[in-house]
């Protein structure tokens, strides 16, 4: 029987995916539009672009839970199963490794370009940071969403 824990958690982590989802995609819409059309790079595009990485954190606190503690599917997999039968198990293989190991690196990847971002010495090379890792990120991130088996909001 699952956890009350484990189903939670993995339902807010499902959940928040679309935050995730919907802030890349007005982010990236942003700095697209900032890069080619030369404007500014202003207070709205600054906090849109902390949200989209402080949405990306919270996504990854929520998986490492999931991955470390709760979920039958990420570390407790190899701890009872051995690495070489997770790698062989092509759902277990997906979860523990895969999909684990793309999103961290999407999450590091957002946050080299908002720093990136932060520090560019013009608004022309901010747009143009933001809009080449976040979309680098949001790659990764559409790369590992199990979409053979999605659902927009598990637990519903």
């Amino acid at each position: 029987m699952e956890s009350i824990f484990y189903v939670l958690t993995r339902n807010i982590h499902s959940w928040t995916r679309w935050l995730v989802l919907v802030l890349a995609l007005i982010v990236i819409a942003k700095a697209v539009s900032g890069w080619v059309g030369k404007k500014s790079f202003d207070k709205q595009d600054n906090i849109l672009g902390a949200s989209f990485v402080g949405s990306m954190h919270l996504q990854l606190l929520l998986g490492l839970l999931l991955y470390f503690v709760l979920s039958p599917m990420g570390l407790n997999a190899i701890n009872t199963s051995g690495m070489g039968a997770v790698m062989k198990n092509a759902e277990l293989r997906y979860w523990a490794v895969e999909h684990f190991s793309v999103m961290i690196l999407a999450v590091i990847l957002a946050q080299v370009g908002r720093s990136l971002t932060k520090k560019a010495p013009t608004d022309l090379q901010k747009h143009k940071k933001s809009a080449i890792f976040y979309s680098i990120a949001l790659v990764l991130v559409l790369s590992r969403i199990p979409w053979d088996s999605l659902r927009l909001f598990r637990g519903l």
